[in-house]
């Protein structure tokens, strides 16, 4: 089967597949080939991908994925090839992150702080197996 995940900028990936694993707003989801058709918007979140017994990690910043035909499309805002992430400036973002979210007296929008910790703790997961 085929995968294709793009993003406003440009073509992450494009390349056929065994396995896809992604988190959906409704939970985690795996595709094989031969899976029925499925469309469903993502969470922030991990795909993992299966090509020839090797695990490649994307992040992915939400969106659709759409499958049918045995080809699997993700549109998503942001997606990042797990060994293109930098580790440092991730695990900065995480805890500035948190640092916003536990200051008490500051007015911030805790959704939007929840969200950098849900993309920077994405990013960290996308780069175990670097």
């Amino acid at each position: 089967m085929h995968l294709k995940i793009i993003t406003h900028e440009r073509v992450v990936f494009d390349e056929n597949v065994d396995a896809i694993y992604t988190k959906s707003t409704n939970g985690e989801l795996g595709i094989l080939k031969g899976h029925i058709p499925v469309m469903t918007a993502l969470d922030i979140g991990v795909t993992k991908v299966v090509q020839n017994d090797e695990e490649k990690y994307f992040t992915t910043m939400g969106g659709v994925l759409q499958f049918k035909n045995d080809e699997a499309v993700i549109l998503t805002t942001t997606a990042e090839k797990g060994e293109e992430i930098d580790v440092a400036r991730a695990k900065e973002a995480l805890e500035r992150a948190k640092a916003r979210l536990e200051e008490r007296n500051a007015e911030i929008d805790a959704k939007r702080a929840e969200a950098a910790i849900a993309r920077a703790m994405a990013r960290l997961k996308a780069t175990l197996n670097k």
